[in-house]
């Protein structure tokens, strides 16, 4: 293992006036305000509720000789007439840190500094990981660039979408900062701005046209969850419901707005996160996750699924794709081998060494995994870079969504109203 090093700048500049915050302090600060989500949701949960570049790899033909104008040019370019009539990529997605790609830092001002981004960027990017998050490796399939934070102002390129998603956030309103209808709010303003600068003449973010074949995607409801599980389980089905209806409504108003593709995350195995099956007791299954916190998040997905099904009904000519994420990752636990996952509650950045790497009293990375390690943990709550891709890959290929639905299809084809299991 080795050792981690704190220092050095973020990889934008080494001027002061910002909040430098290391490792340590750094998830003391964002992880707090999970904590804080959750002692409201176990207290009072029935609080009330365009185009850069798309990249699609056109391939550029090169001019035939001469004034050749062979039949086989001719069929080149009605071959490239239907791609090049594709609408831009376009995502919106509303989330937590499963899918923060640098909000919460932007809206905070903290400066996150290595061992994070160490992976892919190189230099830490806000996202809680050694590298990318699942939505950064749907963007890469899909030849378009990361997606940019909405309240990340300073070089942003927000025309293939916006990100939303905010670390700590809940689904639950007014439990955190930045809860679903916040950012449903933020979405609604985005879009009414960027439409207004096209009708005054000018260029906006995102076209009319882009709202309507955008992918909406949503990767919500794990600090809910984990607040719930933390309840009497007699309460858990009026809870659930409570947080499920939260979703129902920001999926109407996007409706409302235009939205016809969605592509919607249940969560994942909590109770095989390091944080939780580690440190936390009670009874734990054969695989060492904490029995009752996947309980609550199996019982919010069945909700969260039989909540797509009906919206398929409600919302007319629309796609809505549920994913399963927690047979995916809990996958990863029960089937570590499959993947060459030696030690699968082990996190990359803590102290002790295998098998969880989780020394009790000792914070930041005192043991740090080597970054081509087959670790699926960051931190104990946050996947690596390897974790990640491994989710990504899977997620994206239908295998575990209803209706079976490639991401890449989704995005790609036209809205329709699907049903099917």
């Amino acid at each position: 293992m080795a050792g981690a090093t704190n220092g050095g700048g973020n990889g934008g500049g080494g001027g002061s006036g910002g909040k430098l915050i290391s490792l340590p302090l750094q998830y003391f600060c964002i992880l707090a305000a999970v904590v804080v989500a959750v002692m409201v949701l176990s207290l009072a949960l029935t609080s009330p509720a365009a185009m850069v570049a798309v990249r699609q790899n056109l391939g550029s033909v090169s001019a035939a000789a001469g004034n050749s104008t062979s039949g086989a040019g001719e069929e080149k370019e009605k071959e490239k007439e239907p791609e090049q009539r594709r609408p831009p990529v376009v995502l919106f997605n509303f989330g937590d840190s499963n899918s923060d790609t640098g909000g919460v830092a932007a809206a905070s001002g903290i400066r996150i500094m290595p061992p994070e981004g160490r992976t892919y960027f190189g230099r830490p990017t806000g996202r809680l990981s050694d590298g990318r998050v699942i939505i950064d490796f749907f963007c890469e399939s899909l030849n378009t660039h990361e997606l940019n934070p909405y309240l990340k102002g300073v070089g942003s390129d927000y025309s293939n979408g916006v990100n939303f998603a905010m670390a700590g956030s809940t689904a639950t309103h007014g439990a955190s900062d930045y809860s679903l209808n916040v950012q449903i709010d933020q979405f609604v303003y985005f879009k009414h701005r960027s439409l207004e600068l096209f009708e005054r003449g000018l260029k906006g973010p995102v076209s009319k046209e882009g709202f309507e074949n955008a992918l909406y995607m949503m990767d919500i409801g794990h600090n809910d969850m984990v607040g719930v599980a933390h309840t009497p389980s007699d309460q858990w089905d009026k809870k659930i419901s409570e947080v499920v209806a939260e979703i129902r409504k920001a999926m109407g108003i996007l409706y409302d707005n235009g939205a016809r593709k969605f592509w919607i995350h249940g969560t994942g195995a909590l109770g095989c996160l390091p944080a939780v099956a580690v440190r936390e007791k009670g009874e734990h299954d054969k695989h060492g996750c904490l029995v009752s916190v996947n309980k609550a998040a199996q019982a919010f997905n069945k909700k969260l699924s039989d909540l797509c099904d009906d919206m398929r009904f409600f919302l007319k000519n629309t796609t809505i794709v549920y994913t399963d994420m927690f047979a995916i990752k809990y996958g990863f636990v029960a089937n570590h081998t499959k993947y060459g996952i030696g030690w699968p509650l082990m996190v990359c950045c803590g102290n002790g060494g295998p098998p969880y790497n989780m020394d009790e009293g000792k914070h930041g990375c005192g043991d740090l995994c080597e970054p081509e390690s087959k670790v699926l943990s960051w931190d104990g709550v946050h996947f690596t870079d390897f974790g990640s891709g491994l989710a990504a890959k899977l997620a994206m290929s239908g295998e575990y969504s209803k209706p079976r639905v490639t991401l890449a299809s989704l995005v790609n084809g036209g809205s329709k109203n699907t049903s099917g299991s």
